[in-house]
């Protein structure tokens, strides 16, 4: 399965945006709804993608794997669902570290188009390579 690098980029954008109006909002509905989001994208089904598609008709000059950005919403689930146990447990430590962290590695990609979560697939791809699984390029 290939993924359009744009639309990578415009989903981190958005859920950088709403990763900044969790941490002043401090709501833990909307981070849940980003959880959602990002359960979503594990699936190969984020909205956010969606909505792209829906916008933009070009297209792409260029596609690329989509195993590691899936991979990379999984590593933000992991960390926006340990964000809403912050919230919901009044941990307010980890609600925000792990909130703030989900919010870097989705402005690294929005702004600089640096995926930090595929950056870690490859990593752990060449570190524990599967029997005739090719790390993509």
């Amino acid at each position: 399965m290939r993924a359009d690098p744009r639309a990578l980029r415009f989903g981190a954008a958005i859920t950088t945006v709403v990763l900044v109006f969790v941490l002043v909002t401090q709501s833990a509905w909307l981070l849940a709804a980003q959880v959602v989001v990002f359960a979503l994208g594990v699936a190969g089904r984020s909205p956010y993608t969606m909505l792209f598609k829906a916008l933009v008709k070009s297209a792409p000059k260029e596609t690329e794997d989509a195993r590691p950005p899936r991979f990379a919403q999984g590593v933000g689930l992991v960390f926006a669902v340990a964000g809403l146990a912050g919230y919901v447990a009044g941990i307010m430590p980890l609600a925000l570290v792990a909130t703030a962290a989900a919010l870097l590695a989705a402005f690294l990609n929005a702004a600089f188009g640096f995926c930090l979560g595929c950056e870690m697939y490859l990593l752990i791809r060449r570190l524990l390579p599967a029997a005739n699984m090719e790390v993509p390029k």
